[in-house]
């Protein structure tokens, strides 16, 4: 079982027991981080599970759609590590990716 590291809004770091199969989103969403409304739950329509990525893994995600490229642009607070954590799946090769909840637009 990968180990997701989440850094919430006020700075808080949880360390979860990600599910592999299940996206970054949902491994979040289903262990208590309220943080992340992902309203769309997961169809990479809305932008609300935007999340930074530790510099350390952002080579180790597969590209980025245009969709989820689309998405990001209308975030104030993209920068080079955002990505949708419902277009990351988890996996044993992502065990201890660290990601922080970008803030709320």
């Amino acid at each position: 079982m990968p180990k997701l590291l989440v850094t919430t809004r006020s700075g808080e770091e949880r360390a979860i027991d990600a599910t592999s199969g299940l996206s970054v989103m949902e491994n979040i969403r289903d262990n208590g981080v309220d943080e992340l409304q992902a309203l769309c739950g997961g169809c990479c329509s809305c932008a609300t599970c935007h999340v930074h990525i530790d510099s350390a893994f952002v080579d180790k995600l597969p590209p980025m759609s245009d969709d989820e490229n689309d998405l990001l642009d209308s975030s104030d607070h993209r920068d080079v590590t955002s990505r949708l954590g419902c277009q990351i799946q988890m996996s044993d090769a992502l065990d201890g990716l660290k990601v922080t909840v970008a803030q709320e637009d």
